[in-house]
């Protein structure tokens, strides 16, 4: 653990909505109200991050993909930088509807912007006209916006992870649909109930959502070294088998 409950406190993690804004599902962490505003239990939160890392790791390690997802202004640079840094997909602008039940669809949208991206290359966009190559350049632009982060999603993620659950609900529903796993930074007027690991925090304050993002692209980080560690490993065993067989 690379943070302590005073981190948590110096982020403002423990700052919730105002108690009229409080969706009743999430009193099992609220610790107390002041001054008309929830605060949450950093216990808990504590608690539920260790848990959400945990199952993070294992997934990073079984090879799959976390998606990344905060279309809020104060989180959108924050999570596409730890998304990047742990080399997982992620969505900063508007969530396209279908974007996991419809898959495919968008794996489309994403060849379309890779195959502009070719011509621009190859030199095609020399021998086409001007207004041509502007509204490419301006459909390119346009599909990068929205599909950029996902890019080398190449199917299906693992996970889901979330800032503000309420907000994202689209891409919740869609996850719930599919199965796949969810995670999400809950504030107190969210439904904690709406994804698989919630954990109970500030979704609002930058320094919040850094610290919490930050400690799951670490996990994830994390549980990617031991799936080299143990692949390597293999390899090592195999490699030596061989050799002792021909001796």
């Amino acid at each position: 653990m690379a943070y302590t409950q005073q981190d948590l406190l110096d982020a403002g993690v423990h700052f919730g909505h105002l108690t009229r804004k409080w969706n009743p599902r999430m009193a099992p962490y609220i610790f107390m109200e002041q001054n008309g505003i929830h605060i949450i239990d950093l216990k808990k939160t504590e608690a539920k991050l260790e848990e959400a890392k945990a199952a993070v790791k294992n997934i990073a390690r079984s090879g799959r993909k976390i998606l990344f997802v905060a279309t809020k202004k104060q989180a959108q640079e924050i999570v596409a930088e730890h998304a990047r840094r742990a080399n997982m997909p992620y969505v900063t602008e508007r969530w396209l509807g279908g974007m996991l039940t419809n898959f495919q669809t968008v794996r489309r949208s994403i060849k379309r912007m890779q195959g502009i991206d070719k011509m621009a290359a190859d030199g095609t966009f020399e021998r086409i006209n001007k207004k041509e190559r502007l509204m490419l350049d301006r459909e390119k632009t346009k599909l990068s916006r929205m599909l950029g982060g996902i890019e080398d999603m190449g199917k299906l993620p693992g996970a889901i992870f979330l800032i503000d659950v309420k907000r994202e609900h689209i891409a919740v529903a869609e996850a719930l649909r599919l199965g796949i796993p969810s995670f999400g930074l809950v504030d107190t007027n969210s439904d904690p109930t709406a994804v698989d690991f919630a954990i109970p925090g500030n979704d609002d304050a930058s320094k919040s959502i850094n610290l919490i993002v930050s400690e799951i692209a670490d996990a994830i980080i994390e549980g990617m070294q031991e799936r080299k560690s143990e692949k390597s490993e293999d390899e090592g065993t195999t490699e030596n088998r061989e050799v002792a067989a021909e001796a």
